[in-house]
């Protein structure tokens, strides 16, 4: 696996400049987003224990933190209080972007509002992450990753028919909404280098997962059509679920007649394809419930290494369920170092996702680990930066502010 001392040492938003004052994962995500691609990220989080997530993971194993936290400075500084606005204020003031995924209206409250924020550094980028954005009768609720799953209109359709709503097993409304948030502080960058100003991003959870529901609302508003929960299955594509084999399950997508015909081939059953009941896709989609059967009937058969070598040569889109194990042994992640190892000072030799999408000509990189302590860079960047002396620093530390 690629280790950060073998990646490249800037990336294409080297020299930006991002303050984040984010918690937990949406603002965090965005601040890592932003900073596997060479930004130089000043996290600020409360004295004392940190950002929350630095807790978060299995028993003993708070890792959610190492991939949130890396590439980034660490300061402290109380939030509450108008000594520790003020340093924010002044960190802001010498940054490109800040990121923020506070209620709407706290930054308001500390003095810190986008207006003043801006007056002082016009080409600032205010990136706002929340549950019901900025605007709105319901701007001022609190609001975590579920409850945008929930109203984006993600969590009513996963799961099975007979069931409540399911999720799933991470926390993609979160993801969404950094991931927009991002890109909308890449757009903002580029106008600003037509316009010399900075603007504000608006990104909402509810909003963000919204994005990704496909066609649902004029599904419903011009068809008439009401997507509900549908297990394994998208309703009238088939076929393409999890099917079981003797020693696991097997993802085929074979819904394309041409993919199809293919699948019919491995099975041995080409009388299938002249069958009237599976010969066009609207048809097998309305005999899915039987297609899988026989499906499943034959993959039952087969062991999952047998499947995926007789999928692979036929050419029908198909894969095994993929667990961490079957990640950091995979030839495929290996080749795309999709992977990468850190040198850790308590975890060791520790994995994780490399930076991504990919970029030919300026990769993102790993190139530092998530700090340790909260407000590990305190000196670095308040001595640094802002010019603060070692009795400045000492008296706000022993007075709770950083």
């Amino acid at each position: 696996m690629e280790t950060p001392e073998s990646a490249a040492p800037h990336g294409p938003l080297h020299g930006i400049r991002v303050v984040e004052m984010g918690q937990l994962i949406a603002g965090p995500f965005c601040g890592q987003l932003l900073g596997d691609f060479g930004a130089d990220i000043i996290k600020i989080e409360p004295p004392g224990e940190g950002d929350a997530l630095r807790q978060w993971g299995q028993p003993g194993y708070p890792l959610f933190w190492e991939i949130l936290g890396r590439n980034k400075q660490s300061v402290t500084a109380d939030l509450r209080a108008a000594e520790g606005q003020d340093l924010a204020r002044r960190l802001i003031g010498c940054a490109d972007i800040l990121v923020e995924n506070f209620r709407p209206g706290t930054l308001e409250k500390w003095g810190l509002s986008p207006d003043t924020l801006m007056a002082e550094n016009p080409g600032l980028i205010v990136v706002r992450v929340s549950g019901y954005g900025q605007t709105g009768p319901y701007s001022g609720r609190a609001g975590f990753g579920g409850i945008g799953e929930a109203m984006g209109g993600w969590r009513n359709i996963v799961g099975d028919p007979d069931r409540s709503p399911a999720r799933m097993g991470v926390s993609i409304g979160d993801s969404l909404a950094a991931t927009f948030a991002c890109l909308g502080a890449l757009a903002a960058l580029e106008a600003r280098h037509k316009t010399g100003r900075g603007q504000i991003v608006d990104s909402s959870l509810y909003e963000s997962v919204l994005h990704v529901m496909e066609s649902l609302v004029p599904d419903y508003a011009i068809a008439g059509f009401t997507r509900e929960r549908s297990g394994s299955i998208l309703p009238g594509v088939a076929p393409s679920n999890v099917y079981p084999c003797t020693d696991g399950f097997f993802l085929i997508a074979a819904n394309q007649d041409s993919v199809f015909r293919r699948l019919c081939g491995v099975m041995g059953r080409q009388d299938l394809v002249d069958d009237p009941r599976y010969a066009t896709h609207t048809a097998r989609g309305r005999h899915q419930t039987e297609l899988d059967a026989i499906i499943a009937g034959w993959t039952g058969t087969l062991s999952v290494a047998a499947l995926e070598n007789l999928m692979a040569e036929a050419g029908v889109p198909a894969g095994r369920m993929f667990g961490p194990a079957d990640m950091l042994a995979d030839a495929q992640f290996k080749a795309r170092q999709s992977l990468i190892e850190i040198d850790h000072p308590i975890w060791g030799k520790l994995p994780m996702q490399n930076a991504y999408p990919k970029l030919s000509a300026t990769p993102g990189s790993v190139r530092r680990a998530a700090t340790q302590e909260p407000g590990q860079d305190n000196h670095a960047v308040y001595a640094g930066d802002l010019g603060l002396s070692q009795e400045d620093l000492h008296s706000l530390k022993q007075r709770g502010i950083i």
